[in-house]
């Protein structure tokens, strides 16, 4: 019987703190989960809660006076979470790749793609400059850029928004990294191009046996993408599973209300259903389960008690509904 394969990625009970004059601040709380080699894990959520902060905490980007307060991020077994700046910068790059939301914050307009796809493959694997070169045309033209020999030495502005995203990709693969930790990649672009993008992403994660890791807002995007997905919720994680089982079988209020909101092609209705509130303040998020004062089905035990991750079915949701008796199902 063959094992399973070790995950490539785990968080364990990550915190992460924000010290201000009025107290700290906890933005991410006791957050868990393991992504395996090959696998594409999408986090979902609303604005605020903790998506992208959770993919800074990973790469080691995150801005002061942030700071992981607690629990530990391994990459291939290894604890990255506690080393300093220059031991990350051995690992951004080489080992995890990184796609934000805007390419134009990720490109640098004085230099050509080429410059900094060259500098970038020259800093992590031991090639030479024309070596280099080759490999970054051979990058741009794998993700999709038309003309790469010739294109290589154009600037950023000379692309459009949807070809600065693939260079942004090129650069992100240029050093082959175990993990891709992509933030909201297809945000900024047409409907057409996204779907380029989504089938670029999962293409080099089942060639390479790249990790990804997709934050995004879009329910739609993690259905056509990703094989599991955790929902986020003030900063912890709601629901977690395989991605049909979550879209289709939603076992957290919170997630139903997200599914709802997707708007139905197929009906036509006046008003587009949404959950009622929004995301609480860090410096006001509310005891027991922090969904309960939006939450259509809470009863005391909600408003008392936080719930950790429960099972639900074929996945994982932190909601007393799944360890309540039955009557106070109904």
């Amino acid at each position: 019987m063959n094992s399973p394969t070790p995950p490539l990625l785990e968080v364990k009970n990550l915190v992460v703190e924000f010290p201000s004059r009025r107290g700290t601040l906890r933005a991410l709380d006791d957050i868990s989960f393991a992504i395996a080699p090959g696998e594409i894990l999408g986090v979902v959520g609303e604005s605020g809660a903790g998506k992208s902060l959770t993919g800074a905490a990973i790469i080691g980007l995150l801005e002061p006076p942030g700071r992981v307060a607690g629990g530990q991020i391994l990459l291939g077994g290894q604890r990255i979470d506690h080393l300093d700046h220059a031991q990350m910068r051995h690992i951004r790059g080489r080992r995890i790749g990184a796609i934000f939301q805007d390419p134009l914050t990720s490109l640098n307009p004085l230099y050509t793609v080429g410059q900094q796809l060259i500098e970038t493959i020259l800093a992590h694997l031991p090639v030479s400059a024309a070596q280099a070169r080759q490999r970054a045309i051979d990058l741009l033209g794998d993700t999709g850029i038309p003309a790469p020999a010739q294109r290589i030495d154009h600037y950023p502005h000379q692309f459009s928004g949807g070809m600065r995203q693939r260079v942004v990709i090129a650069l992100a693969l240029a050093a082959e990294p175990q993990l891709i930790v992509a933030d909201e990649p297809t945000t900024a672009l047409d409907v057409s191009i996204q779907a380029q993008i989504i089938q670029l992403l999962k293409s080099v994660c089942h060639a390479r046996g790249a990790a990804v890791m997709l934050i995004t807002h879009d329910m739609g995007v993690i259905a056509e993408t990703c094989d599991r997905v955790a929902v986020l919720y003030a900063g912890r994680i709601a629901e977690i599973g395989p991605v049909h089982e979550v879209i289709n079988h939603p076992a957290h209020p919170y997630t139903v209300g997200l599914m709802a909101a997707i708007p139905d092609m197929a009906q036509d209705r006046e008003r587009l259903n949404q959950i009622d509130g929004a995301m609480p303040r860090l410096n006001a998020i509310p005891p027991g389960c922090a969904f309960h004062p939006r939450c259509p089905r809470a009863f005391d035990r909600c408003t008392a008690q936080r719930p950790d991750l429960l099972s639900a079915g074929a996945t994982q949701a932190a909601c007393w509904l799944h360890a309540a008796p039955p009557e106070v199902r109904a």
